[in-house]
């Protein structure tokens, strides 16, 4: 079997900011795969469509069931490959994807099966980024419906609770105080020492959340490494009465001030959607400073990669979270790879993954069902791009 050409679909949405980037690997023998580079929102995505397109061109020709000898091969042989940065290993990653997809096509098996079988059929799952609300039609793409006072906190969490979840994801310093607006923080806001005003805001949504949801609420406090070390660890150890369950992307990810963080806060540590490789993530392992990973398939070099990574945190009782955030093409690989590895915390259900924006582009959407979600079984990933999606995208054909 040899790989004949790659489509590469640049996908336009409702929201603006929301534009996926997916391939379909097609073969000689009539298979073909589909993968994701994981950069939907915000930017970087003609950057990954352009990427995909230059890494195809090496890969035609070859033998799709050689997901290894392709993976070293696009790492080493394309010069930006070694200790590349997300545009990178987005397009490795789609890619990579996307050849997992025609192996399990080929053997009729799913890719739990491939990847040494499944260890649980449902995945405990948590309700992402609710300070955007909890909604499936947001009135406005990009801004959702903003929570403001310490009472929307309340309220969308008990949203949640109400459908099963028992888990909860926000960063409480998205959006200001009532009478401020929805209005999105300065870089002087957000860095260096935060003011008493911000960390009191932050409390008090804590508080009112703790008070209306009861002891039983799992709270992961999500910083997008905005604040800088200074300003994480004042969040971090405001927030350790409230029993948060852990605390992501604390400040921009360096091993060296991840452990500062680590050391003076008594919350877990996480992080990884901006750590690709596992070169990048070993030394996070190695200064004990990440206590659960959040790698994304889509962008930390695809399946190939993103299970070793995922063992080598096995070694280090590191647990994984894997970062799903694009579209359900990647909820339905994240599924696999989460329901084979022991050390699974939980799966991460982004409000985006709700809306109306997001529907149609893969023939599936798993959505949670009281707070669990269910692994695929079908062949290969078990879900694949749609013919809407081709309708929606920008289309190149590598030959």
């Amino acid at each position: 079997m040899k790989i004949t050409k790659v489509d590469v679909l640049l996908v336009t949405t409702a929201n603006p900011i929301w534009r996926p980037i997916l391939c379909r690997i097609h073969t000689d023998e009539g298979i073909y795969g589909d993968g994701e580079a994981a950069v939907a929102y915000i930017s970087s995505q003609t950057a990954a469509f352009g990427m995909i397109q230059d890494l195809a061109r090496f890969i035609i020709g070859m033998d799709p069931l050689q997901n290894e000898v392709i993976w070293d091969k696009l790492y080493k042989t394309t010069f930006w490959g070694q200790n590349g940065g997300p545009v990178v290993f987005a397009g490795i990653s789609a890619l990579d994807i996307a050849l997992w997809d025609i192996k399990g096509k080929f053997f009729n098996a799913p890719l739990h099966v491939l990847l040494g079988g499944k260890r649980r059929d449902k995945l405990r799952a948590y309700a992402s980024q609710l300070q955007f609300g909890w909604e499936m039609d947001w009135p406005e793409p990009i801004t959702g419906i903003p929570q403001r006072s310490a009472q929307d906190y309340a309220n969308v969490c008990k949203k949640a609770m109400a459908e099963g979840y028992d888990a909860v994801k926000i960063d409480f310093f998205t959006f200001d105080k009532v009478g401020e607006g929805a209005q999105q923080f300065t870089e002087e806001e957000r860095t260096r020492l935060i003011k008493p005003y911000y960390l009191n805001m932050i409390e008090e949504r804590l508080v009112a959340i703790r008070e209306a949801c009861g002891p039983d609420l799992d709270i992961i406090i999500e910083n997008h490494s905005f604040p800088d070390a200074q300003g994480a660890v004042q969040i971090g150890q405001m927030a350790e009465k409230y029993r948060i369950m852990y605390f992501e992307e604390p400040n921009t990810p360096t091993p060296y001030m991840q452990k500062y963080i680590a050391d003076k806060v008594n919350i877990p540590q996480a992080s990884g959607e901006r750590i690709y490789s596992r070169w990048q993530y070993a030394p996070y392992f190695e200064n004990k400073s990440l206590q659960v990973i959040q790698p994304d398939i889509g962008n930390c070099g695809g399946l190939t990669e993103a299970k070793k990574i995922c063992d080598m945190a096995y070694t280090y009782d590191v647990g994984v979270q894997a970062h799903v955030c694009a579209t359900p093409l990647s909820t339905s690989v994240a599924l696999h790879l989460e329901a084979v590895i022991p050390n699974f915390v939980i799966h991460e259900h982004h409000v985006n993954n709700r809306c109306v924006f997001n529907y149609g582009l893969a023939k599936y959407n798993p959505q949670p069902e009281q707070g669990y979600i269910a692994v695929p079984n079908e062949p290969g990933i078990g879900n694949e791009i749609t013919e809407q999606a081709y309708r929606q995208a920008q289309v190149v054909v590598i030959r």
